[in-house]
């Protein structure tokens, strides 16, 4: 008796197999993120946040800052519904994250700034006066 492994094609393989070398997102769960990387950087004057998000609407990212805990969130549906053709897999109905962070009382809440620019969501908190590090020049007697 001879054995033959058949190779059975469904819908999704061939699916996978068309779309299956496609590069992925830099920060899908494919690329082993389920969330975009951080940087945060310090300063004397101030904390330096910069969060990797390419091709992003800065209209759907929401900063929030209560009780020391800064979140930021980002949320987008894509409502597309075409009656010319029939979709048989949709992976991609909503974007979303959110990443929070404890800040310190030293902060200077008014004075926090935001900016989305290439790709990247910079936030800048600044510290409050009296929490700054100014540097000393310390004569030697």
């Amino acid at each position: 008796m001879t054995l033959v492994k058949r190779n059975y094609r469904n819908l999704d393989n061939l699916f996978d197999e068309f779309f299956g070398n496609f590069p992925t997102t830099a920060w899908g769960k494919e690329a082993g993120w389920s969330t975009p990387p951080v940087n945060v950087h310090e300063t004397n004057e101030a904390y330096h946040l910069e969060l990797v998000a390419p091709a992003l609407s800065k209209e759907d990212f929401k900063v929030n800052l209560e009780k020391g805990l800064l979140t930021i969130s980002y949320e987008k549906k894509s409502e597309t519904e075409n009656k010319d053709y029939k979709t048989h897999r949709k992976e991609f109905n909503v974007t979303s994250f959110k990443r929070s962070f404890t800040v310190e009382d030293n902060i200077n809440v008014e004075g926090i700034q935001a900016k989305y620019e290439n790709g990247v969501l910079k936030l800048l908190l600044p510290k409050k006066e009296e929490v700054k590090v100014l540097p000393k020049e310390i004569t030697i007697q």
